[in-house]
């Protein structure tokens, strides 16, 4: 004889549930999506509008796609200068901040000494400092140290700024890795920057890569410091020379949306060089296992 199998009722009903349940959080989930890739989208369209057109369909397509706008705003601007600027800034105090944060993150994380807990709740702490209420000190700091109009005047702000934050996220990356790995190093007769430049570096690249693209996000969007620190038309960054498209009287949107459009696309470059690293270096450290 054949044994009929029968299903359960409750079993099937409990597939359709997780089905559905699964269909509306990947729905949302697109929805969510798509709103927050909106702007992005509406910026890019919007870049090839004549001026009168954006007002005029503030949220439609271009009838007539104006490329010559993105010629214009690099020219009327002087956005090569800025945009060269923006780059040697970015870098360097990126640089910066890597190196500094990785060597300081590797003793907290991994060396015992006094006052450890006491020198990780400063730079928590330096987390909270609102960074615009520093904009007068500073200001009086750097014409003490004769550096205005320089370089130094933003990479030397933007590197203290960020490095609060990257030591955070790079000391609680480091402190769950697993100390056998250090201990068999040192048994090799690895030695203590062997173990740092080999080993920890190649290991918290996760972390270093989100520690990446907030401290560049940061410096290469950053408008008021450069606003005060910087006077000299040559060593304008990209905030300041997009700002140059609207006056007391009128603003070019075109041109505006144009420039706005050049000066985002290294942000999403450098976004998507180092997406996949993303979520693992912001939630590493937080559940040791």
């Amino acid at each position: 004889m054949v044994q009929k199998t029968s299903v359960s009722p409750y079993k099937s009903g409990s597939g359709t549930a997780k089905k559905w349940k699964s269909a509306i959080f990947w729905t949302l989930l697109t929805i969510y999506g798509l709103l927050t890739l909106y702007p992005l989208f509406w910026l890019f369209i919007s870049a090839f509008k004549t001026n009168a057109e954006f007002m005029n369909r503030p949220f439609g397509l271009p009838e007539a796609w104006q490329l010559d706008n993105f010629a214009r705003a690099w020219k009327s601007s002087k956005m090569g200068t800025a945009f060269a600027n923006s780059v040697i800034v970015s870098v360097v105090s990126l640089v910066f901040t890597l190196f500094i944060s990785a060597l300081a993150s590797f003793v907290i994380a991994r060396l015992k000494f006094r006052f450890k807990g006491w020198i990780m709740g400063f730079f928590v702490v330096g987390m909270l400092i609102p960074i615009h209420s520093t904009l007068v000190p500073l200001f009086i700091l750097m014409k003490q140290m004769s550096v205005l109009n320089t370089y130094w005047a933003l990479i030397l702000p933007y590197t203290a700024f960020a490095l609060p934050t990257a030591i955070f996220v790079l000391t609680a990356y480091l402190t769950s890795v697993p100390k056998e790995i250090e201990e068999a190093a040192f048994i090799d007769g690895t030695g203590l920057w062997g173990v740092f430049l080999r080993i920890m570096l190649p290991i918290s690249l996760p972390a270093l890569s989100t520690v990446t693209i907030l401290s560049f996000l940061h410096s290469w969007n950053d408008f008021s410091f450069a606003l005060v620190f910087i006077s000299k038309s040559t060593l304008k960054t990209l905030p300041l020379s997009i700002a140059t498209f609207a006056d007391g009287y009128q603003t070019d949107y075109g041109l505006t949306l144009a420039a706005m459009t050049i000066a985002v696309i290294p942000t999403i470059l450098v976004y998507l060089a180092f997406q996949e690293q993303v979520m693992k270096g912001m939630t590493a450290g937080a559940v040791k296992g």
